[in-house]
């Protein structure tokens, strides 16, 4: 095997003394012979051949041995000869030395051979075969042009631009040909440099490399050049015209046509293993005919891609969705009552309204047997277990539980999907979590709704869920992704929210509400003895029965008054948490508990001092000091409204305590009424023309705000112009009108627990409020004793006494100056 490497440009040799000195070489007798295949060397050309014949690689090897060795090249005629005998080369080749021998990797054990063309010679026999082929040669004489030859001049020039065209036009010619023909200076060396390059045919290069003169070689040439450019722009023009005149129908066609023979020459004709597995799974889907009729329209597509196509996966992706969505897959669900109170019992303490609903919910599906579920959003102060209860509810049901966090959600497209002519497009995250349940009727917990972006760049996600959430519409729910419709109207949706003030009204309305307030400190009591501290001791690895801590009552109620503030139960699971660890540090580097009976003595050994301290009582001994009940996110708190007297000629109402809008119109209203009726008080109403009242309600860095410290005010001010005692260990809560009548207010359940434990015996409040307080489990009530009221009036009954303070302010008026001393 002999051919040029069609991996290497051929080099040309290009001397700036007289070119005979190069080509001219006077030499006739016997020399080796390298017969070549399809490679045709000219006179002063270097030519990379691949030899791979023993013969060749026996002349490769003795002609190394001996420096500026000659040999002769001659081109065989027919390329498929393997022995070359003296008729299968051609009439005329060059002499030749060998630059170099590389040897190349991969099988066959090929060399290539830099040769160097040298002048050209004639084959006058072939002498013998073996070990390699010689030959007797001539030398054969070229007629060099005139330097004054304008004619070869001008074709020379001609040859140079029209072979820079053809490198152009040829995709197949490297642009570095180019380089290496303006490199070369001698018109000579450029022609044979010329013929020995372009790719024309064998015969051609044949011809030329016969041809004596040089100037009819190059004319010769440019003959050639000019039909082989000719050949090309014909070709681009049929390609052009061809490309014209096919349409769009007739390529699509073509292609398929092609693919068909493609798919039947592979055996693939029946379709792809993907669509295989696709038709496979879609045998088992429950879908409706309108759904599978879309599944055959876009499997169809899929034949008609390339699977090395972006396009392929995208669509493929789409029919696995598809295919993996549960259509008409329902879990069955266990409606034994009894089972599920016990489980919703079990992992939540308190809770009663969202059980309720639960356990209504599923009576009725027992009954009927088939129901839409309802959109349940439990609302409430966070870590109050809005979020765990889902799973409880999924686990007593036997459904699938999926959970979604809206929190920050800005993109209408996590909703309804992006449609699939974007790049990346992927189903809502709705459809995504159907598909992560496998089942069309899980408990699907929508977590955090109120914290959903509105009105954004990209949509309005609020907007998007009003769909989801509505029962008469979310039946036939359609994503964008997935481009037809899917039902939801069997998935139990529950919504958690912190803050009902910042969800749409559209979509609140489509929502049952149900509040999940904060834990009383009794109720918390309860969670961390059944949940939080047997979770707590098994993840600090103090479980073992012989030194397993225990809390008492007492020290968890500690825990929880003076070392958190919080509706929930978070910051009271990260104490207990805190506790045990430093129990389990100290067993680690002690080999022992210090002790394993916790009390309230030993909660500061472990938790340091406490951050937090509860208000108590403090007794009835000033004048114009009343105990009042408050709401807070983190509970009840009893306040204490403090009104004090001091002289002025302006009567002028001065209030403190960083109070809001609303309470200090309750201020306003409480002492408007206060002078409104001062003669049921006994004090002359003179004393507001030269007394100022100044109102503060203690622990000014902390904002309050609300209606329901007004009765609590109007006594407080009535206390202090008349200097008479509040009825001892009485708290109050109450909103009034300019009227004097009493109003409901809300939080009754942590007010009463908070006037408890602060030592409150008598609370007052309004008469309306007496349902709440029924409601309200025996257990929580005792020990108080509520007084009912409609007006200000009989606040003032009960909670005025006779008994003025010690030390009261006399406010004796002087007739004659007409104020108050």
């Amino acid at each position: 095997m002999n051919k040029r490497s069609n991996t290497s440009i051929q080099m040309i040799a290009d001397y700036d003394g007289d070119i005979k000195n190069l080509l001219n070489v006077e030499y006739e007798g016997t020399l080796p012979v390298l017969a070549t295949r399809n490679v045709v060397i000219f006179p002063g050309v270097i030519c990379p051949v691949i030899v791979g014949r023993k013969q060749s690689l026996k002349l490769l090897k003795d002609i190394g041995k001996e420096r500026d060795a000659l040999f002769a090249v001659f081109c065989q005629k027919d390329p498929h000869v393997e022995l070359p005998g003296e008729g299968d080369l051609i009439e005329y080749g060059v002499y030749a030395k060998l630059v170099k021998v590389l040897e190349m990797p991969g099988p066959g054990n090929n060399v290539t051979a830099i040769i160097q063309g040298l002048g050209r010679c004639h084959l006058d026999e072939l002498v013998s075969n073996k070990p390699m082929l010689f030959g007797k040669v001539s030398q054969a004489m070229e007629e060099m042009p005139d330097d004054k030859d304008t004619e070869f001049k001008t074709a020379m020039e001609d040859l140079r631009s029209n072979t820079v065209k053809y490198i152009q036009m040829n995709d197949e010619l490297p642009d570095e040909s180019q380089f290496a023909l303006s490199n070369i200076s001698n018109d000579v060396i450029a022609a044979d440099f010329v013929c020995s390059n372009l790719p024309f045919s064998l015969e051609d290069k044949i011809s030329l490399i016969n041809t004596s003169s040089i100037k009819e070689r190059v004319i010769g040439v440019l003959r050639v050049m000019h039909k082989e450019m000719q050949l090309l722009e014909l070709k681009q023009n049929i390609r052009s015209k061809t490309r014209e005149d096919l349409d769009e129908q007739q390529r699509e066609y073509f292609l398929q046509q092609q693919i068909k023979n493609i798919k039947e020459e592979l055996g693939n004709g029946e379709g792809s293993p993907e669509r295989k597995e696709l038709e496979e799974k879609a045998k088992t889907r429950l879908w409706s005919e309108d759904v599978q009729k879309v599944f055959r329209k876009e499997l169809d597509k899929l034949d008609m891609l390339n699977p090395q196509s972006p396009d392929y996966s995208i669509q493929f992706n789409y029919l696995q969705t598809m295919i993996n969505l549960p259509w008409g897959e329902y879990t069955k669900d266990d409606l034994d009552l009894k089972r599920a109170q016990r489980i919703l019992n079990r992992d939540h303490y308190g809770m009663e309204k969202v059980k309720e609903r639960i356990l209504e919910y599923m009576a009725v599906l027992k009954l009927r047997g088939d129901l839409k579920s309802p959109i349940i959003c439990l609302y409430g102060p966070p870590g109050v277990g809005k979020t765990s209860l889902g799973k409880s509810i999924a686990a007593a049901m036997k459904r699938k539980y999926v959970r979604m966090s809206l929190g920050g959600l800005h993109d209408e497209s996590e909703i309804r999907g992006h449609r699939r002519t974007y790049i990346g497009a992927m189903p809502g995250r709705i459809i995504k979590n159907i598909q992560k349940a496998g089942s069309s009727n899980p408990v699907f917990i929508l977590d955090e709704i109120d914290k959903v972006t509105q009105n954004t760049v990209n949509g309005d996600p609020s907007s998007a869920l009003l769909e989801v959430l509505d029962p008469e519409q979310n039946n036939a729910f359609h994503d964008n992704y997935l481009d037809v419709d899917y039902d939801l109207s069997k998935v139990l949706f529950i919504a958690t929210a912190n803050d009902l003030g910042s969800i749409p009204k559209p979509l609140l309305d489509r929502m049952e509400l149900i509040e999940v307030s904060g834990y009383i400190t009794e109720e918390k009591i309860e969670i961390a003895k059944r949940h939080l501290i047997p979770r707590e001791i098994d993840n600090c690895g103090l479980a073992a029965k012989e030194d397993k801590p225990t809390f008492n009552k007492a020290a968890i109620e500690k825990i929880i008054e003076q070392y958190t503030r919080e509706s929930g139960v978070r910051q009271l699971e990260k104490q207990v948490n805190k506790a045990l660890r430093k129990l389990a540090y100290r067993k680690a580097l002690d080999g022992q508990l210090p002790y394993e009976k916790i009390t309230p003595n030993e909660i500061e050994d472990l938790l340091g001092k406490p951050p937090f301290y509860r208000d108590i009582y403090q007794g009835n001994d000033y004048a114009g000091v009343v105990t009042g009940l408050a709401w807070t996110s983190v509970g009840g708190e009893i306040l204490f409204i403090e009104t004090s007297l001091s002289k002025g000629k302006a009567g002028k109402l001065t209030l403190t305590g960083n109070l809001g809008d609303v309470m200090k119109e309750s201020a306003v209203i409480a002492l408007e009424y206060v002078k409104a009726h001062i003669d049921t008080l006994g004090v002359d109403y003179r004393i507001f023309d030269n007394w100022n009242i100044h109102i503060h309600v203690p622990e000014g860095a902390t904002p309050k705000d609300g209606p329901s410290a007004g009765i609590t005010i109007a006594t407080s001010i009535a206390s202090a112009i008349t200097q008479r005692k509040v009825r001892k260990n009485t708290a109050m809560t109450g909103e009034i009108t300019l009227r004097g009548k009493v109003l409901p207010v809300g939080g009754i359940k942590e007010k009463i627990l908070a006037a408890k434990r602060a030592g409150i015996t008598d609370i007052v409040m309004c008469r309306d409020n007496r349902k709440d307080i029924e409601e309200i489990p025996e257990i929580y009530r005792k020990g108080v004793q509520f007084h009912y009221v409609e007006n200000v009036q009989d606040v003032w009954q009960f909670a005025l006494t006779d008994t003025l303070v010690d030390n009261p302010v006399s406010f004796k008026i002087d007739d004659e100056k007409k104020e108050y001393k």
